[in-house]
């Protein structure tokens, strides 16, 4: 195998902001690792969830440090290359799964979702993101989300810098923009401590909101972070979901007790290996799966959508928002994204005069 690396940048339509900060552009890697005639690619890139943080250049030095290792290795079985991947940061390591998975599905002409038996048919609509901000920015966000496509599920950012009242006249705002059938749902970035969760999560229960994802802080102390979702379960009936606290199996396992659904994202978990074991083994043991992005590009998000035919909560909407991501993104009807046909992850480069969101 031999693996190279290409550096691209991402500039958002319109900037995000979160309970952590804002983000307008980010720099992404793509990872391409050629064998045999076949090419596979991945992307991957770093990001902060607020106690833990990765950097691209630092990715980038892993993967450039692991190269010479891979010249005498074959892309197949993966399962003889675990421990390389083992060794790797997730975003690292999330970098060189896709690339492999890709090479893979590249090498049967196959996508993925097929090789893995999934079914596009019960693929439903992807959330559209709305950051915060004052009412009347967010409600002009969401009016250009409904230019661009139906947004039928739209989730609200919360956990706003200025308070528990900043964000009850947030949700209220978007409460009153919303269309019949229209579902909202919130994600507060860890942005609450126990005492607001306790009055937030009721509240916005009798506010008609679907879902609440990531209420508390993530801890690195798995004890103290699986506690504070205990606290909070049954304290409103809609679902409790996290993301910022599960990472990989374990965390899913440990938390299952706790929640109703977890937040799979490929670059947290190290990629469709882990994605495609933490989705399986959730459903089994009858949690919900999102499947979540950061500000990802067409080609990670089209990885992530060989997933959806297993996802309750799509979220994949970051490549949508993006001016000149090189990469194409899942098939879209609608708001319902699927997995593309075409071979491996399914993704492609898009010609310079499409690189920007209309």
């Amino acid at each position: 195998m031999r693996l190279s690396l290409r550096r691209f940048r991402l500039t958002k339509a319109v900037p995000l902001a979160i309970s952590r900060g804002s983000t307008a552009a980010v720099e992404h890697l793509v990872v391409q690792l050629d064998h045999d005639g076949s090419r596979g690619l991945g992307e991957t890139g770093g990001f902060d969830t607020g106690h833990r943080a990765y950097d691209t250049d630092a990715i980038a030095a892993e993967l450039e440090a692991l190269a010479p290792r891979l010249e005498g290795l074959e892309p197949q079985p993966l399962q003889a290359l675990e421990p390389l991947l083992a060794s790797l940061s997730p975003p690292a390591r999330c970098g060189l799964d896709l690339a492999l998975h890709d090479w893979w599905g590249q090498r049967w002409n196959q996508p993925l979702h097929r090789l893995w038996s999934l079914d596009p048919s019960a693929c439903v609509a992807t959330s559209v993101t709305l950051g915060l901000g004052e009412p009347s920015a967010v409600l002009a966000r969401l009016e250009r989300w409904r230019l661009q496509l139906p947004a039928t599920r739209i989730k609200l950012k919360l956990g706003s810098p200025d308070g528990s009242e900043h964000d009850r006249a947030l949700v209220q705002a978007v409460r009153g923009a919303l269309r019949p059938g229209d579902l909202l749902q919130v994600d507060a970035n860890g942005g609450w401590d126990l005492a607001t969760a306790h009055a937030m999560i009721p509240w916005l229960a009798e506010q008609g909101v679907a879902l609440v994802e990531q209420p508390l802080a993530p801890l690195n102390d798995a004890a103290a972070d699986t506690a504070g979702f205990a606290a909070l379960r049954g304290v409103a009936p809609i679902p409790l979901i996290a993301d910022e606290s599960c990472w990989d199996l374990a965390d899913l396992l440990r938390l299952a007790p706790h929640v109703d659904g977890i937040n799979i994202k490929l670059v947290k978990c190290g990629g469709l290996g882990e994605g495609l074991l933490m989705a399986r083994t959730a459903r089994r043991l009858g949690l919900g799966v999102m499947l979540g992005c950061y500000s990802d590009g067409g080609l990670l998000n089209s990885a992530g959508a060989q997933l959806l035919p297993l996802v309750r909560w799509p979220d994949l909407d970051s490549h949508l928002n993006l001016l000149d991501d090189p990469y194409e993104g899942p098939e879209r009807q609608g708001d319902v994204l699927r997995p593309s046909p075409r071979p491996g992850l399914g993704s492609q480069a898009l010609p310079l005069a499409n690189r920007e969101v209309s």
